[in-house]
């Protein structure tokens, strides 16, 4: 599956004098190298939930997985409109925040793909015995673990620093 290169727009109104975009390639950086996000969803009866899941972004999408009996899994069933956020907790840096729908992953060979992808991120976590996710590849390729993929529909930068700049990247 080709890369495909959104469009982007500063939005001027939330931007310092003199910003520019950020450039997507900064932005799939930040995406690639957090360890941590944070998943939005929201509970039948409309109250938010938020959780921090580990996601990894494959062929232009973000993928995270859950248990079947976790909250995020039954809201998702729900509403499949979620978000995925991750950033800076200071004012220098650039947050990162993937709006899009969640779509349960069934696919055996996209399956094994996502394993050995959050393997190759996450390193010994995954895959040393001693590691806190031993065993979840295992159970991702096997199917036991819901694993979602998340096609962004927008996905907003917001860089903070010396200038602060509020790009927003559209995808088709």
């Amino acid at each position: 599956m080709a890369t495909e290169m959104p469009a982007a727009e500063l939005h001027a109104r939330f931007s310092s004098p003199g910003a520019t975009p950020t450039d997507w390639a900064e932005g799939r950086r930040h995406i690639d190298e957090a360890e941590v996000f944070w998943l939005s969803t929201v509970r039948p009866d409309g109250r938010p939930h938020v959780t921090p899941p580990l996601a990894v972004w494959h062929d232009d999408a973000m993928y995270f997985c859950t248990g079947p009996d976790e909250r995020k899994a039954k809201n998702l069933k729900q509403n499949a409109q979620c978000i995925l956020t991750t950033g800076q907790n200071g004012l220098a840096g650039l947050d990162v925040v993937v709006e899009g729908r969640a779509v349960e992953v069934g696919d055996t060979a996209e399956l094994v793909l996502i394993a050995s992808t959050y393997e190759s991120k996450y390193g010994t976590r995954f895959t040393s015995p001693e590691g806190t996710w031993f065993g979840l590849s295992d159970a991702i390729r096997a199917g036991k673990a819901l694993v979602y993929r998340v096609a962004p529909t927008t996905i907003l930068g917001f860089a903070k620093g010396e200038q602060f700049g509020q790009t927003r990247w559209r995808f088709a």
